[in-house]
């Protein structure tokens, strides 16, 4: 084995381990044509797309593809980038294009059934997830399908159980526990959402999204945001409905006193759902920072 293939190697196993700066400085030590060369341009494709520089995913794709020739993981990247850029017509002809040169790919099948669960098509969407699952079942990029597709949906009971079985299976992996995290929040279920953030940021702690969510789940779970927890779980405009029609109720019923107590108490709850949050963060970040 050459020095620039174990140098490869040392990036790809960095990688695996969630370190993508570091996989990016290993890769700015290569010089000449091993700097060029096709899995050299995947594994720098690779770390930004862990760094989440969707820039700079696409213009190495384009640069690889430009100098290696088509190449189906690149297409991929290319793909994915202009997807979270908003390019979503360029993501599909991308991904087609990189199916078209390896259509069992299931990570190209579960990022294009991601793109027709974005922008709706998602019996297009089912159709792909089905395919990448005939092929990997426990995959964990199909259960993040999966998991995508049916929340797309408003199947929030799905989602919650396809999230419970993902990570039934895989116990350690950090889109598991963010995803069981994101419906248990959802639901307004918050202490365990906080647990299953706080898990993630444990298994991947490079990872903003997991930070940050981990940091709200904090919020969310302060004692002073306990009498918010049926706002956050029925959510704002059905909560609302419940009180003006509770209110309603009592004065066609009657019991104008009542009605008149009902909203007192529902305009202070209003007051504090505005100002408890902010309170709450305040008192959080000083905590997170010292």
């Amino acid at each position: 084995m050459t020095a620039p293939d174990r140098q490869l190697d040392r990036v790809a196993a960095l990688l695996d381990l969630n370190r993508a700066e570091e996989a990016m400085t290993e890769l700015s030590r290569l010089a000449g044509p091993e700097a060029t060369q096709r899995r050299a341009f995947q594994l720098r494709a690779a770390a930004l797309t862990d760094l989440q520089r969707w820039s700079a995913v696409a213009d190495t794709a384009r640069q690889g593809l430009g100098e290696t020739g088509p190449d189906a993981e690149l297409l991929g990247r290319l793909g994915l980038a202009l997807r979270h850029q908003g390019d979503h017509a360029g993501a599909e002809r991308a991904l087609l294009d990189g199916l078209a040169r390896e259509p069992q790919q299931v990570w190209l099948l579960c990022q294009y059934a991601d793109l027709c669960t974005m922008v709706g098509q998602t019996g297009k969407a089912a159709q792909l997830v089905d395919r990448a699952a005939a092929l990997a079942p426990e995959h964990p990029l199909v259960w993040v399908s999966r998991f995508q597709l049916a929340y797309a949906a408003g199947d929030d009971r799905t989602a919650q159980r396809i999230a419970r079985d993902y990570l039934g299976r895989w116990p350690d992996h950090p889109a598991a526990l963010f995803l069981h995290g994101a419906i248990a929040g959802e639901r307004g279920q918050v202490g365990l959402a906080q647990q299953s953030f706080g898990q993630a940021v444990a298994q991947d702690p490079t990872d903003a999204d997991y930070a940050d969510a981990a940091w709200q789940s904090r919020v969310y779970a302060h004692p002073l945001l306990l009498p918010l927890r049926p706002l956050y779980r029925l959510g704002v405009l059905r909560t609302w409905l419940i009180a003006v029609g509770t209110i309603v109720a009592l004065n066609v019923a009657g019991l104008e006193p009542v009605a008149a107590l009902v909203g007192l108490l529902w305009l202070g709850y209003c007051v504090w759902s505005w100002v408890a949050p902010t309170l709450v963060r305040r008192l959080v970040l000083g905590r997170w920072r010292s």
